[in-house]
Formats: C-alpha cells, sequence, structure tokens
C-alpha cells in the first residue's frame, strides 16, 4: 500500500501538517547538487576571477541564508529554528564541475529535507549566475536527498 500524501486534506485540499503532538527529536538532512561547466570555466572559478567576484563564498552564503527561508518559499513549509545549515563546495574535474553539499540541522518537531534541498539548489543556482558570463552552457543537475537521520520516519540514505 502506497504511503498517503501528508499535505492533502479529505478532498484533496492543500493543508500545513499539524505536528503539535510529535516528539521534538534532533533531525539531520544532506542534500547535493552537481554545476557541470567547461573546464576553463571551473578553472577561473577556482583561481577566483570570476567578473562577478567570489563564487564559492557568494554560493556558500546564498545557500545557507536559502536553507534559512525554505518556509517562504515552499507553501507549505513549517518555519524552523535551526541549528546548523552548512553548505561545502568541491571541485569535481571529472565532471568537470562543482559538487554541492548542503546540511541542515533542527531539533524540532518536522524534518529539514526541504532546507538542505533548499539550500543545494540555490547555490547551484548562484554558481551559475555568477559564472553565467563566461559559460552560459553550465547545466545544474543530481540535486537529491542523500541522508536524513531523525524523526518518527527513521533514517534514510540514498544508494550510491
Amino acid at each position: 500500500m502506497a504511503a498517503a500524501l501528508t499535505h492533502l486534506g479529505a478532498q484533496g485540499e492543500a493543508n500545513m501538517v499539524d505536528v503539535g503532538d510529535k516528539q521534538e527529536t534532533t533531525r539531520t538532512a544532506i542534500a547535493e547538487g552537481f554545476v557541470s561547466m567547461k573546464p576553463e570555466t571551473l578553472k577561473t572559478i577556482l583561481a577566483g576571477n570570476a567578473k562577478k567576484g567570489d563564487v564559492l563564498g557568494t554560493a556558500r552564503i546564498a545557500g545557507i541564508m536559502a536553507a534559512k527561508k525554505t518556509h517562504e518559499l515552499i507553501p507549505l513549509c513549517h518555519p524552523l529554528l535551526l541549528t546548523k545549515v552548512s553548505v561545502d563546495i568541491e571541485p569535481d574535474h571529472a565532471l568537470p564541475g562543482l559538487k554541492v553539499t548542503a546540511l541542515a540541522r533542527v531539533t524540532g518537531k518536522t524534518g529539514v529535507e526541504m532546507e538542505a534541498l533548499t539550500a543545494a539548489s540555490v547555490a547551484c543556482l548562484t554558481i551559475y549566475d555568477m559564472a553565467k558570463a563566461v559559460d552560459r552552457a553550465m547545466i545544474i543537475s543530481g540535486i537529491r536527498l542523500v541522508e536524513k537521520t531523525g524523526g518518527k520516519s527513521g533514517d534514510y540514505k540514498a544508494n550510491a
């Protein structure tokens, strides 16, 4: 039997899930995304020579800010008092491009998957924005939940 969609009411209307009776637990989510680009674009970014400035630093901050605003972007998400958000960006010369990994953590009654996914997505979008002047053919891909811990539904780890 398929799991029910928790954001739908009896008549199919959108609802914000009532988490009032849930236990507070520490919940962590990790998401990732990739930005593929020309080798020359990656070299420019890593050298810090992009015309708009520090691509990696700006993307990191953008991802963190986005996680904090997830409830403003995704209509049925609860506002959360995040205890930790980090965004790591690593070069992947085989791609070639950048791998973005975002972590979000909260002690609360609902999970942080959307915050981690939003952080990874916005960091990737920021990389694109800051480097599009030299490479409009960049591709954002592979945005997914990698891992989650805590909460009633238990732990999850994506297949590699």
